[in-house]
């Protein structure tokens, strides 16, 4: 493809993903799915383009003063050869006009509002207002896998030699990293069943359920089944995992993940009235999905403040029903990938203040028990994940114990 037939299909893009409506990556994959003529070079060429400019949506929108793709396009493109860009082709950009030649030649100086320098929508900015840390959000994410073997230094070395620069997670100990992403079409480890994608703090979370072979365990926010698989790898295959979801077809996939992965301990239930006798009810709880904006810096646009106080009383009335299916001694583990304090600390705090049968656990002890590498928090009941302090996704986990 000519470069500027390739910016087309980039102001194509952004102009159906900056309305709001569906996820980027849906987006993309519908595209080229529809238009398999593309050549892979320039797929990644144009994928690579799209994802820069959602990360630099507010700073473009601001410097054009104006949310149309073309212009934000424009002005991304301020530095480039706008000649060889926009002229007239079959498949390409069409030419600049008049007006906005003029646009291009008469950019202000200006500088950015914080929530702008920030790349967060106002309304989230004046929530966190930690500009580090939503920088670091805005920032790509590294290539993360659970292992799916007893023998990691051994894992790395098979995957240093297909050709991938992995190293041993820094924290957990049934993780490997890698800098770039991975094709795992092209990666053999993946395919025989020995990694599974999965972000550290996932890992982490999953490994401080502290699961044993004889607890009686439901995974109540299973989606896809990324914790249940580390819970299973985790349990070696013994025990049983009960996988639950409202919404039981995003289970789907799941029997595939445990064929490749030979697990074979994972049971789907669409209720969770299998009792009220569990040692260890887990909650990966819906969520806004904050602490995941590296992965999908476009999701921050669509979360309302109506949709995050929908998520909050969601969470709650998980937590409340949880309550009354743990044993005396069992465990609540509430996990969600957000960032904001209204769906951690404060709804953890709103729990204790009405179950007083229930206790924080000091994570503290079992993460020296079990994870062994340096804690990294300060809290020892609450662990607030975050790319500046773990190098992970923004993560929240917490465990209540019933008395």
């Amino acid at each position: 493809m000519q470069t500027s037939a390739r910016y087309q299909a980039v102001l194509e893009l952004i102009g159906e993903i900056f309305k709001d409506k569906q996820p980027a990556d849906n987006i993309l994959n519908a595209y080229f799915r529809s238009r398999r003529f593309i050549g892979s070079k320039d797929r990644r060429f144009i994928t690579a383009e799209v994802w820069n400019i959602i990360r630099r949506r507010l700073r473009l929108e601001f410097e054009a003063q104006s949310n149309e793709a073309r212009k934000i396009l424009l002005v991304y493109l301020k530095n480039s050869d706008i000649n060889e860009i926009f002229f007239k082709t079959e498949y390409g950009l069409s030419p600049l006009t008049d007006e906005e030649r003029e646009m291009i030649s008469n950019l202000p100086q200006l500088s950015y509002p914080a929530n702008v320098e920030a790349e967060c929508p106002q309304w989230l900015y004046d929530k966190i207002r930690d500009m580090s840390l939503l920088k670091s959000l805005n920032e790509s994410a590294t290539a993360d896998f659970r292992i799916n073997t007893a023998d990691r230094n051994g894992l790395v070395r098979k995957m240093l030699s297909e050709g991938f620069d992995v190293t041993p997670a820094p924290f957990s100990p049934i993780g490997v990293r890698a800098v770039q992403r991975i094709n795992l079409a092209n990666c053999m480890c993946y395919q025989d069943g020995l990694i599974e994608p999965q972000d550290e703090a996932s890992q982490l979370a999953a490994i401080l359920c502290d699961v044993k072979p004889y607890h009686k365990i439901i995974d109540y926010c299973c989606g896809a089944g990324g914790k249940s698989l580390a819970l299973a790898y985790l349990l070696q295959n013994k025990g049983k995992i009960y996988a639950h979801d409202v919404d039981f077809s995003r289970m789907d996939a799941l029997e595939a993940r445990m064929k490749r992965l030979q697990i074979s301990n994972i049971e789907k239930i669409k209720t969770s009235q299998a009792g009220y006798d569990y040692d260890r009810f887990i909650i990966d709880a819906p969520c806004s999905g904050s602490g995941t904006w590296r992965r999908s810096p476009d999701a921050k646009f669509r979360l309302t403040p109506r949709r995050l106080r929908e998520l909050v009383e969601i969470q709650a009335k998980i937590l409340d029903n949880a309550a009354e299916r743990v044993k005396s001694g069992g465990r609540i583990i509430y996990i969600t990938c957000s960032i904001l304090e209204e769906e951690n600390r404060l709804q953890i705090a709103r729990f204790c203040k009405s179950h007083l049968d229930f206790d924080l656990v000091d994570i503290k002890n079992i993460w020296d028990k079990l994870i062994k590498t340096e804690f990294p928090f300060a809290d020892k009941n609450c662990l607030a994940f975050n790319p500046l302090t773990t190098g992970t996704d923004g993560f929240f986990t917490a465990i209540l114990q019933k008395k």
